[in-house]
């Protein structure tokens, strides 16, 4: 960033600052919520993050000795004009300062629009549309990406209908590119993006159920089997809740479609299962999340295996790694403790295979991360982890994660193979 750049971009978020400063921190409206009269609501957030990598994507990556700063600026605006319209805007702005590989697409949007829509509610249905946020369930697929610098958007018109304990979401966009400077982000006119949604929680026995379908377009998509158009169906289905100390996250994709001249046939199961401890002051959870995303068998067929997770969530396997859920499975036990309710510390064992040797491993955004071409190998690292979170106040939060991901024989035998060790910090803001 050239310093008239960082001029320019700090001046913008230090005037969103100033106005956000006097707001009351209050979450927004929900899809279809009305409000007695007239109300503008004001909030935002500040991040300020700092990582460091030693032999970062195992060494493939330019080294970086000194570490970098991620700062994150949002700020929103919620105002109901009238019973039943609402208009709602927020502005991003990412900055990266010192990364020795420049930043990645994530890291960095000076100053941008982030959501712009308006939403006209009556009863129990609510039309919006504009640049909006999308996300479900547990965001395996439809995300936010909350952990990356700069969260991800979409141009799209949905509709949402709450009935008799079910939410309906139905939906059409396009993803919106993250470009690094002032005002540059739009459409992707070569990523679309639509589906129905439904979510059914019932409060008393705690428990919930998500169906849905997801239509995924992408005009230049590259597999180890090669590159051409996409167009991809998902069908899934996810059970979730608790019973008494246990708590439970299952769900089940299946996908159809086409790539280039090949049909597409793949799957994924998910879970994450845990068992609750209490003790004094807080408590204990012992939980397992396992994953399992089908793989390409053949290269050189008519037929694509490798599952798409089209949007997922940032830092799906934890900060350190830049993997995706695609032609892998995992094993991930973790441990939870709790310390009166403001201080969670987390350890965790990634054990990280990749399933079909004919096909690679692919980066969250579904390019090849590593070809699958020479090696036979399947293993493809441990990666264990701790993070710590304290929310200091109702506003003010400060987090901490330490990890390593050695580099198993496929890793090894597919480029350089040191073990990637990684530091973070940061502290966030809301208001």
């Amino acid at each position: 960033m050239t310093h008239a750049q960082g001029v320019r971009v700090t001046g913008a978020v230090a005037g969103l600052l100033v106005l956000a400063t006097g707001a009351a921190a209050q979450v927004p409206i929900a899809a279809g919520e009305t409000a007695p009269g007239p109300s503008v609501r004001l909030g935002g957030q500040m991040r300020q993050q700092f990582e460091r990598f030693a032999n970062e994507e195992w060494g493939a990556e330019p080294p970086d000795h000194d570490g970098y700063w991620l700062q994150r600026y949002m700020w929103r605006l919620d105002a109901r004009i009238w019973r039943r319209v609402r208009l709602y805007g927020e502005l991003k702005s990412g900055i990266e300062i010192g990364r020795a590989g420049g930043p990645r697409p994530p890291d960095e949007d000076q100053l941008d629009l982030h959501q712009a829509f308006v939403e006209v509610s009556r009863g129990s249905v609510a039309w919006r549309i504009g640049r909006q946020e999308l996300a479900f369930g547990s965001q395996r697929l439809v995300s936010a990406r909350e952990g990356p610098n700069v969260r991800q958007t979409f141009d799209a018109a949905s509709i949402i209908v709450t009935r008799h304990g079910w939410r309906l979401d139905a939906f059409g966009g396009r993803y919106v590119g993250t470009a690094p400077g002032v005002f540059d982000d739009a459409s992707d006119t070569g990523r679309s993006l639509w589906g129905l949604y439904a979510v059914r929680y019932d409060d008393r026995r705690q428990r919930g159920v998500d169906l849905y379908y997801l239509g995924y377009r992408r005009a230049a998509a590259t597999f180890d089997q090669g590159s051409g158009r996409e167009l991809r169906h998902s069908v899934g289905a996810r059970a979730w809740g608790s019973r008494g100390a246990l708590d439970y996250n299952v769900e089940g994709v299946v996908q159809a479609g086409r790539f280039a001249r090949a049909d597409i046939r793949a799957w994924t199961l998910a879970s994450d299962v845990g068992y609750r401890l209490d003790t004094s002051p807080g408590w204990v959870r012992v939980g397992m999340r396992t994953d399992v995303t089908s793989g390409d068998r053949d290269r050189d067929d008519d037929r694509l295996g490798t599952f798409n997770p089209l949007f997922p969530k940032g830092a799906y396997f934890g900060l350190i790694a830049s993997a995706g859920p695609s032609n892998h499975s995992d094993l991930h036990p973790q441990v939870s403790i709790t310390l009166r309710r403001t201080v969670i510390v987390t350890a965790s064992w990634l054990m990280f295979w990749r399933r079909q040797v004919d096909d690679g491993i692919y980066d969250l955004a579904g390019n090849v991360l590593r070809s699958g071409e020479g090696t036979r190998s399947r293993f493809v690292g441990h990666s264990p982890g701790i993070e710590a979170e304290w929310q200091v106040t109702r506003r003010l939060s400060l987090t901490g994660d330490a990890s390593l991901f050695t580099a198993g024989p496929f890793i090894r035998e597919s480029g350089p193979g040191r073990t990637t060790r990684f530091v973070a910090a940061w502290a966030t803001y809301r208001f």
